[in-house]
C-alpha cells in the first residue's frame, strides 16, 4: 500500500515545479484530477504566496468543497478577499454544520451581509445552526435529517426512500420522531433491509439510544461516539424537539483540532498555520519567552541567595540539574496524567482525589528510590556522604512537591477557567525549580555553615 503522504509530498512536488516552470495550465490540469482533501493539503503545505496562485487555478466546482476541507485560519484568509454574494454561493453547496463553523469565524457584519444574499430557506437552516456556539453539540450539527413517524411499514419507508435522489451523508438510521417532531428512537438501515416489509417501524425501531441534548459540550459529543462507536446521533433542543444530527466527520474533525491545539499549547504556541509570517509569529512566541524569562529569574533568584553556599561548596553547583531535572520529570508525569484524565471526561469529585493520592504515593515512592541511588553516586562522586543526604533530601522533598503540584494544578487552572495544557507546564517548571534549589542550597547552608 503506497503511504498517502508520500503520495502528498509527490502531488506538492509536481505542482511546485510546475508553478516554477510557469505553465500554469499543466498545474490546473493537476488540480483537476486531485480530490478537495488533497488539494486543500497541498495548499495548507506552501507558503502564502503559492496558497494564493492555486486558489486561483481552481476550477469553480472545486472551490466550495476545497474551502471545507482547508484549516480554519487558511480559509478565512480567502474568504476575506470575496465579496458576500460570492461567499453566500460557496457555502450554499457546503453542509450547514460546515457552513456554521465558516460563519462563526467571520465579523459578524460580515457574517449578517452573508446571509442577507442567501434565499429564505437556506438562510432559516443555516441561522438554527448559528443560534449555538461552535463548540456545541448544536453547533456540530447538520439539519439535513431524515424522519420518520413510528406507525409506518418498513414497505413504506423504502417507498419513500426511493424516491430520494440522495441520503444525507454517513445516514446510518432513519430518526423516528412523533407528529411534534419530538424524537422518539432511531430505525437503523440495516434493520431496515432485512425486514418483513409489513412490519410496523414501531416494532422494529432502538429506543434505548438517548439524543444528544443541543447544548452537550464538543469535547462529550467526541467521547461519546468513542465510548459507542456511533456513525451518527440525533440533536434535541430542551423539548426534546428534533432539531438536526451530528455524523462521525464532524467528530473526527474535533478530534483533530483537539490534537493540534494539545501539540501546540504544550509548546507554548498558539494554534496556528505553519507558514505564519515572521511578523505575526515572532510576537506570540515572544510572549512565552518572556514568561519563561520571568520564572527563569526566579530560580536565579533563589540559587542567588546561597551564592556564599555554592562558594564554599563548588559541587553544589554541579549536582543542582540534577534536583531540577527529577523534579520537573516527576511533575510532568502527573500533569500528564491527569490533563489526559480530563480529556477523556474521566475527572469527578471521586476520582480527582483518588488520582491525586496516587500520583502523591508514586512520586513519594520514586522519590525515596531515586534519592538512595543518587545519593551513593554523590557520595562516591565528590567523596561526602554529608553531601550525598543533603541531596537524597532534596530530591524526595522536590518529587513529592512535582506529585502534588503535577496532579493539583490541571484541577485549579481548570476551575479558574484556564487551560491547563497551556499554561500547566510553566507554572510547574517554576514551582518544581524554585523548590529543589531552595530544598537542596537550604539544607547545603545549614549542614556547611
Amino acid at each position: 500500500m503506497v503511504d498517502m503522504s508520500a503520495q502528498a509530498s509527490i502531488a506538492v512536488t509536481r505542482v511546485t515545479d510546475a508553478l516554477r516552470s510557469g505553465t500554469p495550465s499543466d498545474v490546473a490540469s493537476l488540480l483537476a484530477d486531485m480530490s478537495p482533501g488533497d488539494i486543500a493539503h497541498l495548499i495548507s503545505s506552501s507558503p502564502p504566496t503559492t496558497r494564493d496562485e492555486l486558489w486561483e487555478l481552481l476550477d469553480h466546482e472545486q472551490e466550495a468543497d476545497v474551502l471545507n476541507e482547508l484549516p480554519d485560519d487558511i480559509r478565512n484568509n480567502f474568504l476575506a478577499e470575496l465579496q458576500p454574494e460570492a461567499v453566500a454561493e460557496l457555502i450554499v453547496q457546503l453542509d450547514d454544520d460546515d457552513v456554521a463553523d465558516i460563519l462563526h469565524e467571520l465579523p459578524q457584519a460580515d457574517t449578517d451581509r452573508i446571509l442577507d444574499s442567501l434565499t429564505e430557506y437556506d438562510r432559516e437552516r443555516f441561522e438554527t445552526v448559528l443560534s449555538y456556539p461552535d463548540d456545541v453539540a448544536g453547533g456540530l450539527m447538520s439539519t439535513d435529517t431524515l424522519t420518520i413517524r413510528a406507525d409506518l411499514t418498513m414497505d413504506v419507508v423504502l417507498r419513500y426512500l426511493r424516491r430520494h435522489t440522495r441520503l444525507p451523508e454517513n445516514t446510518d438510521s432513519l430518526i423516528v420522531v412523533n407528529r411534534d417532531d419530538k424524537y422518539v428512537g432511531l430505525l437503523p438501515v440495516r434493520t431496515l433491509l432485512v425486514s418483513d416489509p409489513h412490519t410496523s417501524v414501531r416494532e422494529m425501531m432502538k429506543t434505548e439510544r438517548e439524543p444528544l441534548d443541543a447544548m452537550t459540550s464538543a469535547d462529550e459529543v467526541a467521547r461519546r461516539f468513542e465510548r459507542n462507536d456511533w456513525i451518527s446521533a440525533p440533536v434535541v433542543d430542551p423539548d426534546g424537539k428534533l432539531i438536526g444530527r451530528i455524523t462521525i466527520d464532524d467528530v473526527v474533525d474535533v478530534i483533530r483540532e483537539q490534537a493540534d491545539h494539545s501539540l501546540a499549547v504544550m509548546a507554548g504556541l498558539g494554534d496556528g498555520d505553519a507558514f505564519t509570517p515572521v511578523l505575526s509569529t515572532a510576537p506570540q512566541r515572544a510572549i512565552w519567552l518572556a514568561i519563561n524569562l520571568a520564572t527563569a529569574i526566579l530560580a536565579a533568584s533563589v540559587i542567588g541567595l546561597f551564592q556564599d553556599t555554592i562558594e564554599k561548596v563548588v559541587a553544589l553547583a554541579v549536582l543542582m540539574p540534577i534536583v531540577a531535572s527529577m523534579g520537573g520529570i516527576a511533575g510532568t508525569q502527573s500533569l500528564t496524567v491527569l490533563i489526559r484524565a480530563m480529556a477523556m471526561g474521566q475527572i469527578n469529585d471521586r476520582t480527582e482525589i483518588w488520582l491525586v493520592r496516587r500520583e502523591i504515593l508514586v512520586s513519594l515512592i520514586n522519590g525515596l528510590l531515586w534519592a538512595a541511588v543518587i545519593a551513593v553516586i554523590a557520595s562516591y562522586w565528590f567523596s561526602d556522604i554529608r553531601l550525598g543526604m543533603i541531596i537524597a533530601f532534596a530530591i524526595v522533598i522536590n518529587l513529592i512537591t512535582a506529585g502534588i503540584a503535577g496532579a493539583s494544578l490541571p484541577l485549579l487552572l481548570d476551575r479558574l477557567d484556564i487551560d491547563p495544557a497551556l499554561a500547566g507546564g510553566v507554572v510547574l517548571t517554576t514551582i518544581t525549580d524554585v523548590v529543589g534549589f531552595f530544598a537542596f542550597l537550604g539544607l547545603a547552608a545549614y549542614f556547611y555553615g
